[in-house]
């Protein structure tokens, strides 16, 4: 049986009341290098967004789910997004927003209840991320987690006027 609890967070779906929180993550240019965000998001798109989030995996091939503690407050999002069911893959990403929180396990159980998930209810065979080279606490992360560098992409995102090189993680269910 697949579950979304975990013992310190569960993973739920998203909700009119995330309106706040997604607009304020989403416009955070400090971490815009990491979604390949280019211009700000006003809250009328988020806001449809949210009423779009409740249609199925299968149709608009991603999945954004919010981590929260068992006191309800939000601890960040993790991501299914590039989700191909024909050849059983998807990449995976994860933010824990609020610096607080990081450094605490938050991530790496989310990360290992969305893994669950993708394999078991979703029956895919790998899941994948992308991972610039100087960004240490993912690399880390997704290593514990797993998965093995499978390659490097040289010069692939132009951040703040320089070249950065980004890694392939992947994650094979065997």
């Amino acid at each position: 049986m697949v579950t979304l609890k975990g013992k310190h967070i569960y993973l739920r779906g998203l909700e009119p009341e995330d309106l706040d929180y997604i607009h304020k993550v989403e416009n955070d240019e400090s971490i815009w290098e990491l979604s390949n965000t280019q211009t700000p998001y006003s809250r009328y798109l988020i806001k449809q967004y949210l009423e779009q989030a409740h249609l199925d995996i299968y149709e608009v091939k991603q999945l954004r789910l919010v981590i929260s503690d068992y006191d309800n407050n939000t601890i960040g999002l993790i991501d299914i997004f590039d989700f191909d069911f024909k050849n059983r893959k998807a990449g995976i990403g994860i933010l824990i927003n609020d610096v607080e929180k990081r450094d605490k396990g938050y991530g790496s159980e989310a990360l290992s209840l969305l893994i669950n998930y993708c394999f078991i209810q979703l029956q895919l065979h790998q899941v994948y991320c992308n991972i610039s080279e100087d960004n240490k606490a993912s690399l880390k992360l997704f290593t514990n987690q797993g998965f093995q560098n499978v390659g490097l992409k040289k010069d692939w995102n132009l951040v703040n006027g320089t070249y950065k090189n980004e890694f392939l993680f992947q994650l094979i269910n065997n």
